[in-house]
């Protein structure tokens, strides 16, 4: 699930080297957290956030296969 959520994520923003994707899997639950530079959060969520919601539609394609229930967290990446 991480993978395919980085793979969306590093094609639609401009800061790649700014992408950081974590995945926290907790009985029935998987979480993916996406953290972008604040810039690329327009990006990555889109108009209306449709592609946020797309992105959530494909993980839940994914992790019905594997019993799971997803869920994904966008957020800008703290200041190092």
């Amino acid at each position: 699930m991480r993978e395919l959520v980085e793979y969306i994520a590093l094609s639609l923003v401009e800061n790649p080297d700014e992408v950081v994707v974590t995945e926290h899997v907790e009985r029935d639950r998987v979480v993916v957290r996406l953290q972008v530079a604040s810039e690329d959060m327009g990006k990555v969520i889109g108009k209306e956030g449709r592609i946020a919601q797309a992105m959530r539609t494909l993980m839940k394609v994914a992790a019905t296969s594997e019993g799971l229930q997803p869920f994904l967290v966008i957020g800008p990446t703290t200041p190092q």
